[in-house]
């Protein structure tokens, strides 16, 4: 069996730490280097619940990629919830390794493993990466649809092929537009805003859009105006860990460590329900009288 540095130093050739954000905190976070790694488990969230399953699993690596401490922090006190989780960890010998948003930007990345959920060609990268002359890599993806389908067709789509979450989708935008183009975003994506009206695409899909971001792009003058999809955080990333895996097995395979390599299927998004609005005609919504 492989060593955990060795496992890791794969894992830093396939999400450079150096694509990271300034202000992230990407990496191995626990675990002793030369541990033997035979088991892993990858998820989004590390949260409790994922670090027992972990544990139930025999896992020696957990990969996640929401970071456990993404601020300075004085304590890993077990009477708090991030310091149970390290103790969990730690009393079971299992290392955590973090790729966050060097995942977002890698080549394939966050944002590919959300296109290929949603079955739509990745053409370039939304935001690129100037460091990188290929010109793949970088936040997001402007992707093209192999026929056009109306904006209700496609978070239709969505809805079947991203993980279920409480919340759905949800859409602004006329459900009959027709949608050729579409920018993605695994995670929160209101900050690419001016980065999707570049791109001139006919839709947006990405999660945590919040209300004056999303009135300001869809008042925004234009032939079509933009439409918008808003899954849920968790849900957007979650592809991420499927395609992770693939690739750490395709390198185990190559090196011939015999990882055996899982993917969470708990659902970390933190709603758990959703009471829709009375089903009336659109022009009764609104406040009460």
């Amino acid at each position: 069996m492989p060593r955990l540095s060795e496992v890791t130093a794969a894992l830093d050739a396939l999400w450079p730490p150096a694509l990271a954000e300034g202000w992230d905190a990407v990496g191995t976070v626990a675990g002793d280097p030369d541990a033997e790694v035979g088991r892993v488990l990858f998820a989004v969230d590390p949260v409790q619940e994922i670090a027992d399953e972990a544990v139930k699993l025999g896992a020696d690596l957990l990969i996640t990629h929401h970071p456990l401490y993404l601020r300075g922090t004085t304590t890993v006190a077990a009477d708090t919830f991030k310091g149970r989780v390290v103790h969990t960890l730690i009393k079971n010998d299992i290392a955590l390794h973090v790729a966050h948003t060097n995942a977002d930007k890698a080549d394939p990345g966050v944002s590919d493993a959300l296109a290929g959920a949603l079955d739509v060609r990745v053409v370039r990268p939304l935001v690129p990466d100037p460091t990188d002359p290929s010109g793949r890599r970088g936040l997001g993806r402007v992707c093209a649809l192999d026929h056009p389908v109306t904006l209700r067709e496609l978070a239709g789509r969505a809805a079947d092929r991203l993980p279920a979450t409480a919340q759905g989708i949800r859409v602004a935008g006329d459900p009959d537009a027709t949608i050729r183009t579409l920018a993605v975003s695994g995670g929160s994506g209101d900050s690419l805003f001016d980065d999707v009206r570049a791109a001139g695409v006919d839709a947006f899909l990405t999660a945590d859009l919040r209300h004056h971001p999303v009135s300001e792009a869809r008042e925004t003058l234009s032939a079509q105006p933009l439409a918008l999809l808003d899954a849920a955080h968790w849900a957007t990333e979650w592809p991420w860990c499927e395609l992770a895996a693939a690739q750490l097995d395709e390198i185990s395979d190559r090196n011939g460590w015999d990882l055996r390599v899982h993917v969470s299927k708990t659902v970390t998004d933190p709603w758990t329900a959703h009471a829709a609005s009375n089903h009336e005609p659109l022009s009764t919504f609104g406040a009460p009288n």
